[in-house]
């Protein structure tokens, strides 16, 4: 078998130390062989915490290294694109957090580095390597549903502390840049196709200014619509229904899918109101994070395409920015 492909890790954010960077640890094709902060101390207690056997206290260390092939980006929204672009022209490949920028024109700077530099670079959508979204994708191809025609998305979680990144308005913080996105990203999933016009409601948090609950309807070619709503204000809820002509799918934890017990789709073929129909499907344990990193790996050594190229990434953005457009003006505006 292949040599697992050594990672760095730049930023001690949460989401690198409670879940990717152990899940990564985990997997068949990866290790994490370097974690940097901005203070040594920090970078230091958490290397320890995890078991990774070199820190830095400067971003710039850790591209330096010569070991190192692959950097994981979980900085916050507004370094995305920067550092990503440094670490690719240090010469590694970047896996970055979504969303992968603040605006599609910075993340159409991607495309050129990628070009300069030839490093694979993408974003991490975890969830379109869970088995339960492919599966989604199966039973919708298949047709068992029928015509897929609407999908109802649903992402809350309640957070008022203005210090969090994600409570920041200036640096890319609200809910619709950080779960919002994953409602516009697996609908063009499911769908396989993007939205031609969207339209919005927007509430803003009157002292952080954050968009704390937001509202969307996004068309898609052949009256096919995504309504989502998704708020930093509310109780934790996450949920996804497909609905077709003759059936429905629903995702029961569709974004933060557990790692220690199996995820769960109900299909149900709408013969009553009451699950008549229904079957649940248990998918095997998995950890989305874990299947994450090893395609990335596995694209990195050659042995794959990428199927999610960070031109996808860019037209993922221009439907947050028209969804924030369409919130500003309360008209339907296109992507």
């Amino acid at each position: 078998m292949a040599s697992k492909m050594a990672w760095g890790v730049i930023s001690t954010a949460k989401i690198g130390r409670k879940h990717v960077i152990p899940a990564m640890q985990n997997s068949a094709l990866c290790r994490i062989d370097a974690i940097a902060s901005r203070d040594l101390a920090t970078a230091r207690t958490t290397a320890d915490e995890l078991g990774i056997a070199r820190a830095y206290g400067s971003y710039e260390e850790l591209l330096a290294d010569p070991a190192i092939e692959a950097i994981y980006n979980p900085l916050p929204n507004h370094l995305h694109v920067p550092w990503t672009i440094k670490a690719m022209e240090a010469g590694k490949h970047v896996l970055c957090e979504k969303p992968i920028a603040l605006t599609a024109e910075e993340a159409r700077l991607l495309i050129g580095a990628r070009a300069r530099t030839g490093k694979v670079v993408a974003e991490a959508f975890m969830v379109r390597q869970n088995p339960q979204w492919q599966r989604a994708r199966d039973i919708v191809r298949s047709g068992e549903i029928g015509e897929v025609r609407a999908i109802q998305t649903m992402f809350s979680y309640f957070l008022t502390d203005p210090a969090n990144v994600r409570n920041q308005a200036d640096i890319g913080g609200g809910g619709l840049m950080d779960i919002g996105c994953y409602a516009i990203a697996t609908a063009r999933y499911i769908f396989g196709a993007e939205p031609s016009r969207m339209v919005s409601v927007i509430d803003r948090d009157p002292q952080m200014h954050t968009d704390r609950l937001t509202s969307a309807i996004l068309e898609f070619p052949g009256a096919r619509h995504l309504t989502f709503t998704v708020s930093t204000q509310m109780s934790p809820h996450q949920r996804v229904t497909i609905m077709g002509t003759t059936g429905r799918i629903e995702i029961l934890v569709p974004f933060n899918a557990p790692n220690q017990r199996p995820c769960q789709i109900i299909v149900d073929d709408g013969r009553d109101l009451f699950g008549g129909g229904a079957r649940v499907e248990d998918l095997p344990v998995n950890d989305q994070y874990a299947l994450q990193g090893d395609a990335f790996a596995r694209v990195v050594r050659g042995e794959t395409e990428l199927e999610f190229p960070i031109e996808d990434a860019v037209q993922n953005m221009r439907c947050i920015e028209a969804v924030f457009r369409s919130g500003a003006t309360g008209q339907w505006t296109s992507p």
